[in-house]
Protein backbone atom coordinates (compact mmCIF):
# COMPACT_ATOMS: atom_id res chain seq x y z
CA UNK A 1 0.00 0.00 0.00
CA UNK A 2 2.49 2.51 -1.13
CA UNK A 3 2.31 6.15 -1.70
CA UNK A 4 3.50 5.48 -5.04
CA UNK A 5 0.57 2.81 -5.77
CA UNK A 6 -2.08 5.49 -5.02
CA UNK A 7 -0.80 7.95 -6.77
CA UNK A 8 -0.46 5.80 -10.11
CA UNK A 9 -4.20 5.01 -9.50
CA UNK A 10 -4.82 8.44 -9.50
CA UNK A 11 -3.01 8.83 -12.82
CA UNK A 12 -4.93 6.23 -14.30
CA UNK A 13 -8.19 7.53 -13.44
CA UNK A 14 -9.24 4.20 -11.30
CA UNK A 15 -11.86 6.20 -8.88
CA UNK A 16 -12.47 2.37 -6.95
CA UNK A 17 -8.83 1.82 -6.88
CA UNK A 18 -7.70 5.10 -4.80
CA UNK A 19 -11.04 4.39 -2.89
CA UNK A 20 -9.57 0.93 -1.68
CA UNK A 21 -6.40 2.33 -1.33
CA UNK A 22 -7.07 4.91 0.34
CA UNK A 23 -9.41 3.53 3.38
CA UNK A 24 -6.93 0.72 3.92
CA UNK A 25 -4.07 3.58 4.46
CA UNK A 26 -6.55 4.83 7.04
CA UNK A 27 -7.17 1.67 8.88
CA UNK A 28 -2.98 1.13 8.68
CA UNK A 29 -3.01 4.65 10.24
CA UNK A 30 -1.19 6.25 8.06
CA UNK A 31 -1.15 9.78 8.28
CA UNK A 32 -4.08 11.93 6.32
CA UNK A 33 -2.20 14.73 5.36
CA UNK A 34 0.48 12.46 3.62
CA UNK A 35 -2.35 10.57 2.18
CA UNK A 36 -3.80 13.94 0.75
CA UNK A 37 0.12 14.65 -0.30
CA UNK A 38 1.96 12.08 -1.01
CA UNK A 39 -0.41 10.30 -2.63
CA UNK A 40 -3.47 12.17 -4.32
CA UNK A 41 -1.89 15.29 -5.30
CA UNK A 42 1.35 13.40 -6.29
CA UNK A 43 -0.62 11.65 -8.63
CA UNK A 44 -2.61 15.11 -10.00
CA UNK A 45 1.57 16.72 -10.19
CA UNK A 46 2.30 13.45 -12.97
CA UNK A 47 -1.18 14.14 -14.58
CA UNK A 48 -0.86 17.95 -15.52
CA UNK A 49 2.53 17.51 -17.00
CA UNK A 50 1.38 14.87 -19.43
CA UNK A 51 -1.90 16.86 -20.24
CA UNK A 52 0.04 19.50 -21.27
CA UNK A 53 2.30 17.70 -23.28
CA UNK A 54 -0.66 15.76 -25.09
CA UNK A 55 -0.39 12.33 -23.47
CA UNK A 56 -3.39 12.89 -22.15
CA UNK A 57 -6.72 14.52 -23.14
CA UNK A 58 -9.54 16.04 -20.97
CA UNK A 59 -11.75 13.18 -20.48
CA UNK A 60 -8.76 11.24 -19.29
CA UNK A 61 -7.69 14.20 -16.99
CA UNK A 62 -11.23 14.89 -15.73
CA UNK A 63 -11.52 11.19 -14.39
CA UNK A 64 -8.02 11.88 -12.59
CA UNK A 65 -9.35 14.51 -11.17
CA UNK A 66 -12.44 12.99 -9.95
CA UNK A 67 -10.47 9.87 -8.15
CA UNK A 68 -8.63 12.32 -6.58
CA UNK A 69 -11.80 14.02 -5.43
CA UNK A 70 -13.12 11.41 -4.05
CA UNK A 71 -9.86 10.01 -2.39
CA UNK A 72 -10.24 13.32 -0.78
CA UNK A 73 -13.59 13.13 0.18
CA UNK A 74 -12.87 9.91 2.41
CA UNK A 75 -9.85 11.13 3.70
CA UNK A 76 -11.52 14.73 4.99
CA UNK A 77 -13.33 13.61 8.16
CA UNK A 78 -9.72 12.22 9.52
CA UNK A 79 -8.21 16.23 9.29
CA UNK A 80 -9.51 19.51 10.53
CA UNK A 81 -10.54 22.32 7.88
CA UNK A 82 -7.84 24.23 9.29
CA UNK A 83 -5.22 21.51 8.49
CA UNK A 84 -6.19 21.01 5.09
CA UNK A 85 -3.46 22.17 2.45
CA UNK A 86 -4.18 25.28 0.78
CA UNK A 87 -1.80 26.63 -1.80
CA UNK A 88 -4.48 29.73 -1.49
CA UNK A 89 -7.89 30.87 -2.61
CA UNK A 90 -8.88 31.23 -6.24
CA UNK A 91 -12.36 32.54 -7.70
CA UNK A 92 -13.17 31.08 -10.99
CA UNK A 93 -16.30 31.65 -13.60
CA UNK A 94 -16.92 32.61 -16.80
CA UNK A 95 -17.80 36.42 -17.97
CA UNK A 96 -21.34 37.51 -17.90
CA UNK A 97 -23.34 36.93 -21.21
CA UNK A 98 -21.25 33.49 -21.99
CA UNK A 99 -22.41 29.97 -20.79
CA UNK A 100 -19.30 27.83 -21.42
CA UNK A 101 -17.80 25.78 -18.70
CA UNK A 102 -16.04 22.91 -19.54
CA UNK A 103 -12.50 24.86 -20.07
CA UNK A 104 -13.69 26.60 -16.73
CA UNK A 105 -14.65 23.11 -15.17
CA UNK A 106 -11.29 21.50 -15.86
CA UNK A 107 -9.14 24.78 -14.75
CA UNK A 108 -11.27 24.72 -11.28
CA UNK A 109 -10.62 21.10 -10.98
CA UNK A 110 -7.13 20.89 -11.90
CA UNK A 111 -6.15 24.29 -9.29
CA UNK A 112 -8.29 22.18 -6.87
CA UNK A 113 -5.70 19.19 -7.26
CA UNK A 114 -2.98 21.13 -6.84
CA UNK A 115 -4.10 22.03 -3.35
CA UNK A 116 -5.74 25.47 -3.88
CA UNK A 117 -9.14 26.26 -2.65
CA UNK A 118 -11.28 26.95 -5.58
CA UNK A 119 -14.98 29.37 -5.35
CA UNK A 120 -16.62 28.03 -8.48
CA UNK A 121 -19.40 30.69 -9.71
CA UNK A 122 -20.48 29.09 -12.58
CA UNK A 123 -21.51 30.90 -15.63
CA UNK A 124 -22.59 34.76 -16.80
CA UNK A 125 -20.99 36.63 -14.10
CA UNK A 126 -21.09 40.39 -13.71
CA UNK A 127 -18.40 42.20 -12.61
CA UNK A 128 -20.06 43.34 -9.53
CA UNK A 129 -20.35 39.19 -8.64
CA UNK A 130 -17.26 38.35 -9.38
CA UNK A 131 -15.79 41.64 -7.13
CA UNK A 132 -18.14 40.29 -4.26
CA UNK A 133 -16.77 36.69 -3.97
CA UNK A 134 -12.72 37.94 -3.98
CA UNK A 135 -13.90 40.16 -0.90
CA UNK A 136 -15.70 37.43 0.53
CA UNK A 137 -13.31 34.78 0.08
CA UNK A 138 -10.09 37.00 0.32
CA UNK A 139 -9.40 35.23 -2.77
CA UNK A 140 -5.45 35.44 -3.79
CA UNK A 141 -6.41 35.25 -7.28
CA UNK A 142 -9.37 35.77 -9.64
CA UNK A 143 -9.43 33.48 -12.93
CA UNK A 144 -12.32 34.85 -15.45
CA UNK A 145 -12.96 32.34 -18.88
CA UNK A 146 -14.55 33.84 -22.01
CA UNK A 147 -15.25 31.76 -24.81
CA UNK A 148 -17.04 34.53 -27.26
CA UNK A 149 -15.25 37.37 -28.57
CA UNK A 150 -18.77 39.26 -27.99
CA UNK A 151 -18.20 38.95 -24.13
CA UNK A 152 -14.21 38.97 -23.75
CA UNK A 153 -14.72 42.72 -22.89
CA UNK A 154 -16.66 41.72 -19.74
CA UNK A 155 -13.14 40.82 -18.04
CA UNK A 156 -12.06 44.44 -19.27
CA UNK A 157 -14.93 45.39 -16.97
CA UNK A 158 -14.04 43.33 -14.20
CA UNK A 159 -10.54 44.35 -14.12
CA UNK A 160 -11.58 48.19 -13.82
CA UNK A 161 -14.03 47.31 -10.72
CA UNK A 162 -10.99 46.17 -9.22
CA UNK A 163 -8.81 48.76 -9.57
CA UNK A 164 -11.89 51.24 -8.56
CA UNK A 165 -12.41 49.43 -5.41
CA UNK A 166 -8.71 49.93 -4.99
CA UNK A 167 -8.16 45.69 -4.63
CA UNK A 168 -5.64 45.23 -7.42
CA UNK A 169 -2.84 44.64 -4.95
CA UNK A 170 -4.89 42.06 -2.68
CA UNK A 171 -5.76 39.98 -5.95
CA UNK A 172 -3.87 39.17 -8.73
CA UNK A 173 -6.32 38.46 -12.16
CA UNK A 174 -5.40 35.72 -14.73
CA UNK A 175 -7.81 35.28 -17.69
CA UNK A 176 -8.06 32.28 -20.41
CA UNK A 177 -10.40 31.13 -23.30
CA UNK A 178 -10.31 29.75 -26.81
CA UNK A 179 -10.75 34.16 -28.33
CA UNK A 180 -8.39 35.06 -25.22
CA UNK A 181 -4.87 35.81 -26.36
CA UNK A 182 -1.52 37.29 -23.78
CA UNK A 183 -2.00 40.22 -25.98
CA UNK A 184 -5.40 40.87 -25.19
CA UNK A 185 -4.57 40.26 -21.33
CA UNK A 186 -2.18 42.67 -21.29
CA UNK A 187 -4.65 44.97 -22.89
CA UNK A 188 -6.81 44.59 -20.12
CA UNK A 189 -4.57 44.83 -17.43
CA UNK A 190 -4.85 41.13 -16.73
CA UNK A 191 -1.77 39.67 -14.44
CA UNK A 192 -1.69 36.80 -16.57
CA UNK A 193 -2.71 34.82 -19.34
CA UNK A 194 -2.99 30.60 -19.76
CA UNK A 195 -3.33 29.00 -22.74
CA UNK A 196 -4.83 25.47 -20.80
CA UNK A 197 -5.63 23.84 -17.31
CA UNK A 198 -2.46 22.64 -16.55
CA UNK A 199 -0.80 26.51 -17.68
CA UNK A 200 -3.46 27.95 -15.20
CA UNK A 201 -2.03 25.57 -12.43
CA UNK A 202 1.61 26.71 -12.71
CA UNK A 203 0.39 30.67 -13.53
CA UNK A 204 -1.32 30.78 -10.27
CA UNK A 205 1.72 28.90 -8.46
CA UNK A 206 3.70 31.72 -9.98
CA UNK A 207 1.53 34.78 -9.24
CA UNK A 208 0.92 32.90 -5.26
CA UNK A 209 4.48 32.53 -4.71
Amino acid sequence: MSFETLSQSVVAGNESQVKETVKSMLTAGVNPLEIIQKGLIAGMNIVGPLFKAGDMYVPEVLMSAKSMAAGIEIVKPNISDADMPSEGTIVVGTVKGDLHDIGKNLVGMMLESAGFKVIDLGVDISAEKFMTAVKEHKANILAMSALLTTTMLAMKDTIELIKEEGMQSNVKVIVGGAPVSQEFANQIGADGFAVDAATAVELCRTLIA
